[in-house]
């Protein structure tokens, strides 16, 4: 783990292939996707190893503006049902990478950035541990609370 990783470990009280479908299940993750005041209208998954996604997650901007914020990025790896390797990054709507000044996020953003998600059953209740790799030291807070709204927002719609 370096300084630019954010790393999350959640247990769910859900099976593995329940927690796996809401990652790799467009109509799922539109459920889940984004914090808690941002809704994700717009999700489209190629879920193989080479296939691309594009996101969108609507909500406040850094100015309080209800705005668009699109991400891309391919799936390198995917081990049914432990483990998800995906590049991430900023987009445009038809899905061309964008640097994070794009949306006026602040910080040292590589065009790329790693997602590793993997999934532990023990006895009926899943842990997921997320890494997320490339992320500016400035923002780590503010991008580990996102995630965790996000996860809050998986548990209610596993239920």
């Amino acid at each position: 783990m370096t300084e630019k990783d954010i790393l999350i470990t959640r247990t769910f009280d859900a099976h593995r292939e329940l927690l796996w479908r809401a990652w790799t299940d467009a109509k799922y993750f539109a459920l889940w996707w984004g914090p808690k005041a941002f809704t994700a209208p717009h999700v489209e998954l190629d879920f193989r190893a080479g296939g691309r996604y594009l996101f969108c997650m609507r909500g406040p901007g850094p100015d309080g503006v209800t705005r668009d914020f699109w991400s891309t990025g391919v799936y390198k790896e995917i081990e049914p049902p432990d483990r998800i390797v995906l590049t991430d990054s900023f987009a445009d709507k038809d899905g061309n990478v964008m640097p994070a000044s794009y949306y006026g996020m602040p910080g040292e953003w590589p065009l790329e950035m790693t997602v590793e998600v993997t999934f532990e059953e023990h006895g009926g209740k899943t842990m997921m541990t997320l890494r997320h790799t490339g992320i500016p030291r400035e923002m780590m807070g503010e991008c580990q609370t996102g995630w965790n709204e996000s996860f809050d927002k998986l548990e209610e719609s596993l239920k």
